[in-house]
């Protein structure tokens, strides 16, 4: 398989527009002991050294990660999806001051560890 047909296939089962900012490092299969998804997937996927384009004109370095966060996903072939997200953080020198900066992304539900496009289908399907 080449790896354009890799990515489409990625981009089809994971949140959209997530492979802008992340690069998948690798998976875990398991078993969940639940009675309706017997088995799990997880995906680990790390924040791409990009820094954030509000940014990118101040002097700044790569700080490392912050703990990853666990994000519930779609099921997918009779699978619990998590996604395993490492964020990236950066000190950047902003007026004389350094200060710890990382990406704003919202692909999070607010106050929900579901991506958000997980949480809308759920409140979708509750409606009926």
């Amino acid at each position: 398989m080449d790896k354009d047909l890799n990515q489409s296939l990625l981009e089809l089962i994971l949140p959209e527009g997530i492979l802008e900012y992340f690069t998948i490092v690798g998976f875990d299969k398991g078993n969940s002991g639940k009675y309706v998804y017997d088995k799990t997937l997880t995906i680990y996927l790390e924040e791409k050294n990009q820094i954030p384009t509000e940014y990118k004109y101040y002097k700044y370095k790569a700080s490392g990660f912050m703990e990853p966060r666990l994000i519930n996903d779609y099921p997918i072939r009779n699978m619990l999806v998590t996604l395993s997200v490492k964020r990236r953080r950066w000190d950047v020198e902003i007026e004389g001051e350094v200060k710890k900066v990382s990406r704003d992304w919202n692909v999070i539900a607010q106050g929900t560890r579901m991506s958000a496009e997980y949480a809308a289908f759920l409140k979708e399907i509750s409606r009926y």
